[in-house]
């Protein structure tokens, strides 16, 4: 088969590979009918996940079509169309049965995450796949969810909601900021919906990305690389700041700039995957009683989100931007990359 494969930092192929076999009893194989690129792809390039080795297939999203299951799987079967989750949980470690699947404790995911589908074993930027704890890790898709649709829950939408909007503590009639508005930043604008966020401020250095926002649940736009951007936020609450911020990038500056925007008693939750370590001004934020989260995506809303997908209460299908074959994978890195140019959220990958 072929399969995107990781070389180091800045360097894959799409290249012959054997095709994945069955491992181990609680195993499925998939055929990927549709995947996608994520952020953390670009900061494997980058050479900021050093877990990931030379040799490695990239993806952890996908939907596709089950082709062989292991003896021990009972909740799926051979061709079933499933939803591919971005974190693979055996479902019966002590993490697991906390519903924190992000540090399952499994055998291969013995460093205690639940992320190894691209990161730790081989992931699902191929032709096939094999899914760890199938029982536990693919979800039956109805027919009335597209490709598109679904494939947004292997990961962002779980990843927005989960890290940005349930660890930031929104609660009905906040006022919440996100800074970033790439395909992360726009899902905690979408679901800070379901949790009652009264505004909804979207902060970004690109025009384009801004007035997308407003799409996502945005009720206010702040172009972050003006002189007054802060000035600007703290005009739209009043003078007291934001209840929540919610960093989505992950470099330093963005970070900081929540913990300038957010109110006393307020939360900042911090969902983007920072490559370099980033300052803490302790000293002037102690007496802010600020509550500051982080996380990895444990998926375990990932059935409830794709209710709301299939009742049409989520417009998932909305991140998609761009269409490619998966043999032109190359290409599509290249427009996800160089998104301020291209204009891309999400690129969607087909057989």
């Amino acid at each position: 088969m072929k399969a995107l494969v990781y070389h180091g930092p800045g360097r894959t192929a799409w290249e012959e590979v054997p095709d994945p076999v069955l491992l181990r009893p609680t195993d499925a194989i998939v055929r990927v009918d549709t995947t996608t690129i994520c952020g953390t792809d670009l900061h494997i390039l980058k050479g900021d996940v050093p877990a990931v080795t030379d040799g490695r297939t990239l993806g952890h999203e996908g939907v596709g079509t089950i082709t062989e299951v292991g003896s021990a799987v009972t909740s799926v079967a051979v061709g079933d169309r499933v939803l591919i989750s971005c974190i693979s949980a055996c479902g019966a470690c002590s993490y697991c049965h906390q519903g924190l699947y992000a540090h399952c404790l499994a055998e291969e995911g013995a460093s205690g995450i639940g992320w190894i589908l691209g990161h730790l074993i081989d992931g699902t930027q191929a032709e096939l796949v094999r899914v760890p704890f199938a029982d536990n890790s693919v979800y039956r898709l109805p027919d009335s969810v597209s490709d598109r649709a679904a494939v947004m829950l292997s990961d962002i939408l779980p990843t927005g909601f989960e890290i940005g909007v349930r660890y930031g503590r929104v609660t009905p009639g906040d006022v919440v900021a996100v800074v970033g508005a790439g395909p992360v930043g726009l899902a905690a604008m979408m679901t800070a919906e379901l949790y009652g966020a009264a505004r909804v401020i979207a902060l970004d250095t690109n025009a384009h990305r801004l007035e997308q926002a407003t799409g996502f649940g945005a009720t206010d736009g702040v172009d972050s690389s003006t002189d007054d951007w802060r000035e600007q936020v703290m005009a739209l609450t009043d003078g007291l700041g934001v209840d929540v911020a919610i960093e989505a990038v992950g470099i330093p500056e963005t970070f900081e700039a929540c913990t300038r925007i957010v109110r006393p008693g307020g939360s900042v939750a911090n969902v983007g995957v920072h490559g370099a370590p980033v300052e803490l001004a302790l000293q002037d934020l102690w007496i802010m009683d600020l509550t500051i989260s982080m996380g990895l995506v444990s998926t375990s809303t990932t059935p409830m989100l794709l209710k709301l997908v299939t009742q049409d209460k989520l417009s998932a299908e909305r991140f998609v931007t761009h269409d490619f074959a998966l043999a032109d994978i190359l290409e599509a890195y290249d427009t996800f990359a160089r998104a301020a140019d291209t204009g891309a959220l999400k690129v969607i990958l087909s057989r």
